[in-house]
């Protein structure tokens, strides 16, 4: 299959501004992920950016980047934007998160080979919950899935609720899945989805997914391994720094 990359990169975020550019032992973050992204089965690899600043720093360590405006609500609505402005044909496309220095190009490839199936639509990742601390995290979204493993509904509570079951060993009793954020669409889905309004529980969870969802789009997963590390702020990045060999 012909699959295109795309890493959204916005410079002024508001936790951590200029966060692509920061630098992680000697290479910036979006290089890290750029390199990480090549090392996959992608045909292509692109970045997609709303600062001159970025799009330079990619250019210049080699890289392929695009311009989009900065008026996107999300990384989905950049990746279209990045996907026109590319003009090149692609059946699907991936997004791949701009904060993920250390992302496992194995988790890029199960993405890409959801679309083996032919009723796939979108795909993403879940990891199986290990610990009550995981499960009760709302930083952490959860997943339920169906017996074909599309998602059900994501929520950054535990569901389902297991009554009569002590909080610390709900991940015991049940298997629970957390959300990785990655997501593939199929290059007309995409199209098809950046249209959408907001929906009540994109509104009430703060998950875009749940919009698609809403709308009668399916979502295929592909349980991973592989634990990711995404960065959203300073403290963030100096936990990695020193766990950084």
């Amino acid at each position: 299959m012909e699959v295109l990359g795309i890493i959204p990169a916005r410079y002024a975020s508001t936790r951590f501004p200029g966060k692509p550019l920061t630098d992680i032992k000697g290479k910036s973050m979006i290089q890290r992920v750029y390199e990480q992204a090549k090392k996959s089965s992608l045909s292509e690899v692109l970045v997609a950016t709303d600062d001159a600043r970025i799009l330079e720093h990619v250019q210049g360590f080699g890289g392929n980047a695009v311009m989009t405006g900065s008026q996107h609500q999300s990384g989905t609505d950049r990746c279209f934007e990045a996907y026109k402005l590319h003009n090149q044909p692609y059946e699907y496309i991936i997004n791949i998160q701009g904060d993920e220095p250390f992302i496992h190009p194995k988790q890029i490839d199960l993405v890409a080979r959801c679309f083996e199936r032919p009723q796939t639509q979108l795909a993403t990742l879940v990891k199986k919950v290990e610990t009550a601390e995981e499960l009760f995290n709302v930083n952490a979204p959860k997943v339920v899935l169906n017996q074909a493993k599309e998602a059900l509904y994501f929520s950054r509570q535990p569901i389902p609720y297991c009554r009569n079951v002590p909080n610390d060993i709900w991940h015991k009793q049940h298997t629970y899945y957390k959300h990785i954020g990655i997501y593939g669409y199929r290059a007309d889905i995409l199209e098809q989805i950046t249209q959408l309004p907001p929906s009540t529980l994109e509104l009430a969870e703060s998950l875009e997914q749940l919009r698609w969802l809403e709308h009668g789009f399916r979502i295929t997963t592909a349980l991973t391994h592989h634990e990711t590390i995404g960065i959203d702020t300073p403290e963030d990045l100096e936990r990695v720094m020193n766990n950084y060999s």
